[in-house]
């Protein structure tokens, strides 16, 4: 399936905060997974600045990230992130006019 739209992502926590996180985490990219049409739902936490995770995710149209920034998963979602002390939320989508791989 090829791509229409990217997001690209992060999310800020007090890095002691990770592990209480992480389970709200799982949960919220095995839903998206399952139920909410990406081709790719990417997070890692990233290595080098602690209580970072990034997010990078690929849609087939806009429909489709629509749907999912909707669905029920996404509220309990953004709950537990506000219990677990979010500091900052960024993300971006882009509309994939082509793609190579490199």
């Amino acid at each position: 399936m090829t791509p229409a739209i990217a997001v690209i992502g992060l999310l800020r926590f007090p890095p002691e905060r990770l592990p209480e996180l992480r389970p709200h985490l799982k949960a919220l990219v095995e839903a998206t997974y399952a139920n909410d049409g990406c081709i790719a739902y990417d997070v890692a936490e990233d290595p080098f600045d602690p209580g970072l995770v990034r997010f990078a995710e690929l849609w087939p149209d806009h429909q489709s990230l629509e749907r999912h920034l909707q669905a029920p998963h996404i509220e309990p979602w953004r709950t537990a992130a506000r219990r677990c002390g979010l500091l900052e939320r960024k993300f971006t989508a882009y509309e994939v006019t082509s793609s190579k791989d490199i």
